[in-house]
């Protein structure tokens, strides 16, 4: 039997102008017998309601009809219905306290959970994610804030030029104008700057890829680990005006016992026997890019103590600014004390007050760390993922919710993202128990 699936509009803020499905896809999935439509209006939807009523949509104010909500970020928790099926990024499986009162509203409500982030293949790798469309997107904000920071120390680069991601008309456009830019550093070289620029990117998956794909715009040359130092102290002749180095973890942690070696899965399952080192390379960094999945088990990659030993008034150390894609707040960067919207995305960390001053003036480093960055390519975001979510509709139209989790029918990735059902936790997220009852004291 089939189900009435609901768009959710995106109310977050004003910039969330994302969607789960196309409305090209929503027109082929709608054709089906088992799939019906109704996707709720929205204001500033990227695809306007215009769009989704001419691909033969039925637009609505009220979802309430739905058997399954469909949207890109949580659903508000006014708005959990009894026994629905919700499908989003619903960001609880870390126990993040700010949402403890959602999962807890899902519960009371017996309706299920289904989180993005836990759709897995059999190797544990996401099979849906905006994790490319944050990579662009962060790293032109990155590189907005370095040329800003440099400007501001009295260094004019083409880099001036760059706009904010969300002021393009699209990602090409943006790829374009970089390339442009590229070209005048490659004439004009970086103005008084004598030494390479070196952008660190911390992490190769996913958002680091998109990362790549933006500065590979731009002349840049990418040097393994071991040769950061020399590459810090060595001239642009010998190195070119950009340089790029990647970190995987071996190079970020080391064994706390001398006798042993780095192996990658121990240390994902015991973190604790390893201490952080990515200190060490910060010396030789003018930008930071952090791209790492981070929880509090793992060690951070900028510290507070860090930042207060080598800022301030008579201290200029080379790292200027850190593009802190991951946003984990106080998290792998310590100094990540806020997500701020795109039309402010950057602000200056006070290594004496703890403190954030918008902008790039001060003596700390610029940390940007908008924490919603595909919502500045808000198009081919929404096409990329709705590439991949159309092929997962038919499936959960066609489960029977109303059975318990065992009997519960679905392919193996969406059941393994099933967080909670009919009241319960599902068994491989019964840890969040420890989370909700510490909220609720």
């Amino acid at each position: 039997m089939g189900k009435t699936i609901g768009i959710r509009r995106e109310d977050k803020n004003q910039w969330e102008r994302r969607v789960p499905l196309v409305p090209a896809d929503l027109n082929k999935l709608a054709r089906d017998p088992d799939l019906d439509f109704l996707v709720q209006t929205s204001p500033i939807r990227v695809f306007s309601d215009d769009d989704l009523a001419n691909a033969g949509l039925t637009v609505v104010e009220d979802l309430t009809p739905a058997d399954i909500v469909v949207a890109v970020k949580e659903v508000p928790i006014d708005m959990i219905e009894e026994k629905k099926v919700y499908l989003c990024f619903s960001h609880t499986i870390k126990g993040q306290d700010y949402n403890m009162p959602l999962l807890q509203r899902l519960l009371d409500r017996k309706a299920t959970l289904i989180d993005y982030e836990r759709i897995v293949d059999e190797q544990n790798r996401r099979l849906i994610f905006f994790s490319l469309h944050a990579g662009y997107a962060g790293a032109i904000e990155t590189l907005v804030a370095l040329a800003g920071r440099l400007n501001e120390q009295g260094v004019a680069t083409p880099l001036m030029d760059l706009k904010h991601a969300y002021e393009y008309g699209s990602l090409i456009e943006a790829q374009n104008h970089l390339r442009q830019i590229g070209e005048r550093i490659k004439a004009e070289g970086l103005g008084p700057v004598q030494k390479p620029l070196i952008i660190g990117v911390a992490g190769y998956g996913n958002v680091a890829k998109g990362c790549a794909a933006i500065l590979s715009c731009l002349p840049i040359h990418e040097i393994p680990v071991g040769e950061l130092a020399a590459a810090g102290q060595g001239q642009i002749a010998a190195y070119g005006p950009l340089v790029k180095v990647v970190f995987r973890e071996e190079d970020m942690v080391e064994p706390r016992s001398t006798d042993a070696q780095f192996v990658l899965n121990d240390y994902y399952q015991r973190p604790e026997n390893y201490r952080g080192v990515f200190e060490n390379y910060l010396a030789d960094l003018d930008v930071l890019i952090n791209s790492i999945y981070w929880t509090p088990a793992y060690p951070r990659l900028v510290t507070r103590k860090w930042v207060k030993a080598n800022y301030g008034a008579d201290k200029t150390p080379r790292l200027k600014v850190i593009g802190d894609i991951s946003c984990d707040i106080e998290g792998s960067i310590e100094v990540t004390i806020k997500a701020p919207m795109p039309e402010a995305p950057c602000y200056v960390y006070d290594p004496e007050t703890g403190e954030a001053t918008d902008g790039v003036q001060g003596v700390g480093p610029v940390i940007m760390s908008v924490d919603n960055l595909p919502c500045e390519l808000p198009r081919e975001s929404s096409e990329h993922f709705s590439s991949v979510l159309r092929d997962m509709m038919l499936p959960l139209a066609q489960a029977d919710f109303a059975s318990d989790f065992e009997g519960l029918h679905l392919p193996s990735y969406l059941k393994k993202a099933v967080i909670t059902h009919r009241g319960e936790l599902t068994p491989a997220y019964r840890y969040l128990q420890e989370h909700l009852d510490k909220a609720a004291r």
